[in-house]
């Protein structure tokens, strides 16, 4: 088994967000998600079965072998480890630590990675809702599918990207956020809190997952048509 490379680990992280997002685990998916070409995806992708972190079906799907899986939850472990740290104990803003936590990733010994979850304490998830060990998450519903009327709860953003995080911090909803959804119409969403209102665009609540009290039935939070758009999406 060969060491990991850190673009090996890029890659092994997309694939992650992927399953944990419910969306096939193809070549192709990671070409949009990371905004590469397909022969440069396919290069990587064969280098990634070689090294003995992925297999390949027939119908190109990519599983996970047990290697490649304990790979990619460390390094979205760390990645969220790292998001949750610079906010609790930085004070950076939580719109403003995905792209850091990308750069520091890579580089975190074990030594710093139990002094970072010493540093934070009890939390569970990263500032943005994700669940720092990996596999217990909750799930959810979109926002954009509870009626008018319903409490709702926000659990976490799916997609991480930097520029959608910003709209969403000054949109006012973050996660843990606990209000009522005032109204829905075919463009805006707007759920009324104890600091006021917060409105985001239908495609954006789209992202935005939530417990909701009524619930509506159970859905894949990102469809294809709205995650693999024009720019990268986060993990």
């Amino acid at each position: 088994m060969a060491d990991v490379t850190v673009a090996e680990e890029e890659y092994l992280q997309t694939l992650f967000w992927l399953q944990e997002a419910r969306l096939p685990m193809t070549g192709a998916n990671i070409a949009r998600a990371m905004q590469l070409s397909a022969p440069t995806v396919h290069e990587m992708v064969g280098r990634l079965e070689r090294d003995g972190y992925i297999t390949r079906a027939d119908d190109k799907t990519i599983s996970f072998t047990e290697s490649g899986a304990e790979q990619a939850h460390g390094i979205v472990r760390r990645h969220r480890l790292i998001e949750r740290f610079l906010t609790d104990v930085l004070g950076i803003p939580w719109d403003e630590v995905h792209e850091e936590a990308e750069r520091l990733e890579h580089a975190m010994s074990p030594v710093l990675e139990e002094r970072m979850l010493a540093a934070i304490g009890d939390a569970k998830t990263c500032p943005h809702g994700h669940p720092i060990r990996v596999g217990r998450r909750i799930e959810g519903v979109p926002l954009a599918d509870v009626e008018p009327g319903a409490s709702v709860r926000i659990l976490r953003f799916e997609n991480e990207a930097e520029d959608l995080l910003h709209y969403l911090k000054r949109s006012g909803l973050e996660p843990g956020l606990e209000g009522r959804l005032a109204s829905a119409g075919d463009d805006e969403i707007v759920v009324e809190h104890a600091g006021g209102r917060a409105t985001v665009t239908r495609s954006v609540a789209e992202t935005v997952s939530v417990i909701a009290d009524p619930s509506p039935p159970p859905r894949v939070a990102l469809p294809a048509q709205l995650v693999l758009g024009d720019g990268p999406y986060g993990r």
